[in-house]
């Protein structure tokens, strides 16, 4: 969903937004294989016959709250992509479009975190009744929202449901889908909950959208509380290092608290970092000091179509702050060599191009992105035309920031987002 990492705010629905043109010095070289990192087509599932037509090569499609858990693994039991192999040789044809284009992100959004109950703590906000009891609900939504919901509010609530529960279900889902990633996740200072469907609008929404969504309600002054949102995503990030899996975040106000919340997981974990001084001790060719003596054995060993094995550990091992539109100094938090996971950064028209504000810091936060952790995203809820047009546009503006030629940018991030799905 539209989640600048900074001061910036995008809801859900498209806002005003100025819309910054690129224009095309020469044909887009499609067949090279574009890569979304992160779009939302299942919210309007009738545009999901356009993804076979689509020029872009791969969507990687993300789950937000109930509603659309078993949407995205519907489309990618359709159009999953199986494995690497599918990635990684472009198109010899270039009229050729492969049908299989998903990769699946199983996540619970920020925006909908209170609608989950943490089952596992001391003292829970909230013990399932049966039949529901509307005091638990009332106390559960008074723990976690602020300020405290009035009765007409809580009214339009869901029962919520228990942690455990959705943690369980998308382990089973990753486990079902060996390509698929989690996400969106993440921590959201600025959002507020919308005001509830009344009984005059009900009839008049579009029901081609899924449930669950904006869809151009007014906004409450009601917020999920940071530690809430905090609890519901280090279970997701935990659960991504159980499997191994990379994970989709989305940041916006809270970027110390993201960057701590990540940092509480991983401490222990840290690399070693190696000095200069001792650096140059160390014998020409043997520079690479993050590998370990087990990566090295099996680097060794496999095969050119073989996956790394997974070691469980309590963090991700790759993580893409999706939509990244903090300053220079924010990214460059992320780059410590001592964090034992890869960070990726992925940018989208429609947050980083769309205010004035954004566009004028995005050449300098590219410039001093890593070549090798970027990846572009089109971060719409359409799919089709749209969503490849702003493809085409993102990734020529990158390209034009860091000098390379179009076919030098598309083959750079098809690589990186091979290596953040499949590591």
């Amino acid at each position: 969903m539209c989640s600048p990492t900074g001061d910036e705010t995008c809801q859900h629905d498209e806002q005003n937004r100025e819309e910054t043109e690129v224009q095309p010095t020469d044909v887009f070289p499609w067949h090279l294989g574009v890569c979304d990192a992160h779009c939302h087509p299942t919210d309007t599932m009738s545009s999901m016959a356009s993804i076979s037509g689509m020029h872009a090569r791969v969507l990687t499609i993300m789950a937000t709250r109930s509603q659309d858990q078993n949407l995205v693994s519907s489309v990618a039991a359709q159009h999953g992509i199986k494995g690497r192999n599918e990635l990684v040789t472009p198109f010899i044809d270039r009229n050729a479009q492969p049908s299989d284009k998903v990769i699946p992100a199983f996540g619970w959004h920020p925006w909908f975190s209170y609608q989950l109950y943490d089952d596992a703590a001391d003292k829970m906000t909230y013990v399932p009744l049966e039949p529901a009891d509307a005091q638990q609900k009332a106390k559960h939504y008074t723990a976690v929202l602020s300020p405290a919901p009035d009765s007409d509010f809580l009214s339009s609530l869901p029962d919520p449901l228990p942690l455990s529960g959705f943690i369980a279900e998308t382990r089973g889902r990753l486990v079902d889908n060996p390509t698929a990633l989690i996400g969106e996740i993440g921590l959201d200072k600025a959002f507020r909950l919308p005001w509830g469907w009344n009984q005059t609008e009900k009839p008049e929404r579009d029901t081609g959208l899924t449930p669950g969504g904006r869809e151009g309600r007014m906004l409450s002054p009601y917020h999920v509380k940071m530690p809430h949102q905090v609890c519901i995503l280090k279970a997701q990030l935990r659960l991504a290092g159980e499997l191994g899996r990379p994970v989709s975040v989305h940041g916006v106000q809270a970027h110390g608290v993201l960057f701590d919340a990540l940092a509480s997981l991983w401490k222990g974990h840290e690399k070693e970092v190696v000095s200069r001084r001792n650096q140059r001790l160390v014998a020409q060719g043997a520079e690479d000091f993050s590998s370990s003596d087990e990566d090295d054995e099996w680097a060794s060993k496999k095969g050119p179509n073989d996956e790394k094995p997974n070691k469980p550990k309590p963090f991700p091992p790759r993580v893409c702050l999706h939509s990244f539109s903090g300053p220079p100094q924010m990214l460059q938090q992320y780059l410590n060599p001592a964090i034992p996971a890869r960070i990726y950064f992925s940018f989208s028209v429609v947050v980083n191009l769309s205010t004035h504000g954004l566009e004028s810091k995005f050449a300098d936060v590219i410039q001093v992105c890593p070549d090798d952790r970027i990846l572009v995203e089109s971060d719409l809820h359409t799919a089709g035309d749209e969503m490849d047009r702003v493809l085409e546009q993102i990734y020529r503006k990158v390209c034009q920031v860091k000098g390379w030629s179009l076919t030098e940018g598309l083959e750079r991030i098809r690589k990186n987002y091979e290596g953040y799905i499949f590591g």
